[in-house]
């Protein structure tokens, strides 16, 4: 039973930084995995992928330069360090796992935490 829990999320000025972190159990492999959010009133969309190795990585093109995806697979962690953060990237921050293909499309992914907010005012 794969399980995924989020942390880090809150409150920021813009401008600011966050981290998030997404810590994964109940599986024996390195899996693709993502950060994903859904802002205020959209669907979920992607925000960034990385592959079992950490040798690909992709972003979504309103996030690219200002966040970066990485993970420990020592430690079962998933991290997505945000700066420059701006107002419209208020919304709750999902983290997934299990894609058949590193990609940026929520149904790709069988896994979910259940998300952490992230404010930017």
């Amino acid at each position: 039973h794969v399980q995924l829990v989020e942390s880090g999320g809150g409150s920021v000025q813009a401008g600011g930084s966050l981290r998030l972190s997404c810590v994964a159990s109940g599986y024996t492999l390195p899996m693709n995995m993502g950060w994903f959010r859904r802002l205020p009133g959209q669907e979920r969309e992607g925000v960034a992928a990385i592959s079992p190795g950490s040798g690909r990585r992709y972003y979504g093109d309103s996030v690219k330069g200002r966040f970066t995806i990485s993970r420990d697979n020592a430690e079962n962690t998933l991290l997505l360090e945000m700066n420059d953060l701006k107002p419209e990237d208020t919304g709750t921050y999902y983290c997934a796992g299990g894609a058949w293909q590193l990609l940026l499309r929520p149904t790709a992914y069988n896994y979910w935490g259940r998300g952490t907010q992230v404010t930017v005012s």
